[in-house]
């Protein structure tokens, strides 16, 4: 009943600085992912209200090229977007995740039928944390394959990761919510995000 999200977000690419001046530029756009280990399912991927975690995510994959099929960054840069979620599938929301909840059995229930092996989450090199989500990926497409009320327009998921900050804390250094576009009217602009002009401290 609520998965219209009221009002717009900001969110966060990043991308190489080519990628960014051309879609600014409106020469190009930016292309869904369709990796089987997709995080949130198909679709654009945004870090909602964080730059420097999109830019930081740039400059992992600048430095382990092999965590990504597509092109090498070669310099890490940040798109901005304004975005619409539309009608969300947010995982922030009992009723959504109770969705997903039932996609996970149904999807156990039509592999083991037809003998298939159950799609899983994996580690990531040199860390415990489930980076490929190969499982997660397949249970939230097979949502929107079977979702028969309304197309979903985005996906919201908040993660934990990254080291914790202090012993025995639950604040986590990438702790970060993740956005997944699935249908481009949603992003309504482009910008150049700007730097912080110091010499005043307020918005």
């Amino acid at each position: 009943m609520y998965s219209a999200n009221p009002g717009l977000i900001l969110g966060f690419h990043g991308c190489d600085i080519k990628v960014r001046n051309e879609v600014i530029m409106n020469t190009t756009t930016l292309n869904p992912s369709s990796n089987t280990y997709d995080w949130l399912g198909n679709g654009i991927y945004f870090w909602e209200n964080n730059s420097q975690r999109a830019l930081k995510f740039a400059e992992e994959l600048r430095d382990n090229p092999l965590k990504s099929k597509k092109s090498s960054i070669k310099t890490p840069s940040v798109l901005g977007a304004i975005i619409d979620l539309g009608n969300c599938l947010d995982l922030l929301d009992s009723e959504y995740l109770d969705l997903v909840k039932e996609s996970y059995k149904n999807l156990v229930a039509s592999y083991n039928t037809v003998g298939l092996e159950i799609p899983q989450n994996l580690k990531g090199r040199k860390t415990d944390e489930l980076l490929v989500r190969n499982l997660d990926c397949a249970v939230i497409e097979n949502l929107h394959k079977n979702n028969k009320v309304s197309e979903f327009d985005s996906v919201r998921g908040v993660f934990v990761e990254g080291q914790t900050l202090y012993p025995t804390c639950g604040f986590n250094e990438k702790n970060h919510i993740q956005i997944c576009i699935r249908n481009p009217n949603c992003i309504k602009g482009f910008f150049l995000p700007r730097e912080i002009n110091k010499g005043y401290n307020r918005v």
